[in-house]
Order: structure tokens, then sequence, then C-alpha cells
């Protein structure tokens, strides 16, 4: 299957394209609340670290308020490794993952979020797509990133993403974006810009293509590239703390395309950054939350 390349060369983002595109900043008198609120909707018995990833990045980019759903049997472990959480435990499946019938329970949280981020960790991608639809009705004017199996859970659901015009980001990688879109993943890493593009086009989202450098891709054609932190982010749960940054950014009052450019680029400088002191490999990804304060 031919993917149609777009023409227009990507913005390069950098420190210095940043500098001129400067995030919301609150006030001094700024509560928590005026600060945004994040819901981490994430995890299951098997993977409830999805969570505590997401969340912390959240708050070290400087979002408000942190809740966090996930599976009940890890929720209590969860509340105590994230204390500065509002923690909310679902009602499991068998195999452990959230169970998209008990999605009434998060209406109230999600009605008051400003950004939610809903798929890390989820493995029923079924599963996932009715609970991530449940959110977009419960949550009709927040911010939405979605990612992992609920990306892919709602690659025959496309219209659920459209109805989020302007409100939606999502974070594939080459994997996810090949199951999303019916093609080969060997197609998409031949040309992952392309493979963006077509995504965004079909969901009318911000797409941030995940890979050695990142492509944040949009319906009208234009792109942005970040260049990629290093091979050490290529690591269990790096893209768990990604979703976590442009999320908490969101929830900041950044719109879509500015929290992706400020999102991957943090979380590029923040593996540059590890790399130079701790070594190019074996960094952790609970470490990148770390260096992101002195990164903003």
């Amino acid at each position: 299957m031919t993917i149609e390349v777009p023409f227009e060369p990507p913005i390069a983002v950098t420190a210095s394209f940043l500098r001129g595109h400067p995030l919301p900043d609150p006030g001094e008198a700024t509560d928590k609340g005026e600060r945004g609120t994040i819901l981490i909707v994430a995890g299951n018995a098997r993977t409830p670290g999805t969570a505590l990833l997401a969340g912390t990045a959240a708050l070290r980019v400087g979002a408000g308020k942190l809740q966090i759903a996930t599976a009940r049997s890890t929720a209590p472990h969860v509340a105590t490794a994230m204390p500065e959480a509002l923690v909310v435990g679902l009602a499991e499946t068998a195999d452990g993952e959230i169970d998209p019938g008990d999605a009434a329970q998060l209406t109230s949280l999600a009605a008051s979020a400003h950004a939610i981020v809903v798929g890390p960790g989820f493995l029923d991608e079924d599963g996932a797509a009715k609970l991530a639809c449940a959110l977009f009705d419960a949550a009709p004017d927040a911010r939405f990133l979605v990612d992992a199996g609920a990306l892919t859970g709602l690659r025959n659901q496309r219209e659920a993403l459209q109805a989020l015009r302007g409100r939606l980001v999502i974070t594939p990688h080459a994997g996810e974006m090949a199951t999303f879109l019916g093609i080969s993943k060997d197609e998409v890493t031949a040309d992952p810009r392309a493979a963006g593009h077509r995504a965004a086009s079909t969901c009318d989202a911000v797409v941030v293509m995940k890979g050695g450098d990142t492509h944040i891709c949009l319906a009208d054609g234009t792109a942005s590239q970040c260049e990629g932190g290093g091979v050490g982010l290529a690591t269990s749960g790096s893209g768990d703390v990604l979703a976590g940054v442009i999320g908490g950014l969101l929830a900041r009052g950044a719109p879509p395309l500015m929290a992706a450019r400020w999102g991957t680029h943090l979380h590029a400088e923040a593996g540059r950054q590890l790399a130079r002191t701790r070594g190019r490999l074996g960094f952790l990804a609970r470490e990148l939350t770390d260096v992101l304060p002195t990164l903003l």
C-alpha cells in the first residue's frame, strides 16, 4: 500500500524554537486546580507501573492535580507509591484488565479533568476501546492523549477519535501505527512521517509518531520533527513517561500541537542528559521524570 508523502519540510523542534513558543505560565498566586487536573487511566494487574510513570511525569511538568484510575487489585499499591494522587480502583476482568463495565465510576473524575490520558499498559484492546469511548462521552471538553492498547483498539472506530477534533493527541510506536492503519510495520518504518500524516488525516489528531526521531504530524500535511534522545530511551516505560509529559502539558492548558512539541523535546532532552550523566545505556524510565523540572 502506498502512503502519499507530504512535500512541505518539517519544522525542527529545538530549544530555540520552543523559546519562541512558550508554554502557558501559571502565576505565583495560582492554586493547584488552576494549574490543571489530569486523569490517567492506565495499567492492569501486571502493569501497575505504567500509571505511576505517566502520573509522575505529568506532575513533573507542572500539572496541578493528579487522578489515577487503575485495576482494583493494584490501586492500593499505586496509591501508596504515589501519595500525591487520588487513586481509584476499578473492577477487573479475569485477566486483570480494567473492566470497561465499571467506566461509570469515572464519570465525575473525567468531567472535572482538563486532560485525560488513556491506554498505557492496556493489553485488552476491545476493553480499552470501550473504556476510551466512555471517557470521550463523559468529558466533552477535556483534551485527550490516547496511547497503546486504547489506540489500536479504536482502529475500527475512528469516528470516535474524529469527534475529538482539536482535542486529541495520539502517540503510537511503529508496531501500534501498523495495527492502527492496517499496514505492515516495515511500511511504517520505511516512512514514519508519511504514516503519521495518514493517521492524522484519518482521525484529525496530532500524531506523535515515535521512533529514532519523532515526527509530529497534522491532518493538513504539516509536520514537526524532534531529534531523538538516544538509544537509552528504547527501554521499558519510556513511552509511558512521554504520555504523561504530554498529558501534563495538556492539563496545564497547552494546545495539542504545543504539548506534543514540548513533550517530545523534553523527553528526548531528558534522555540525552541521562546519557551524559549515567551512561548511554542502562538508565531507567523513572529517572527521566527527575530531570524534567530542571529542563523546563
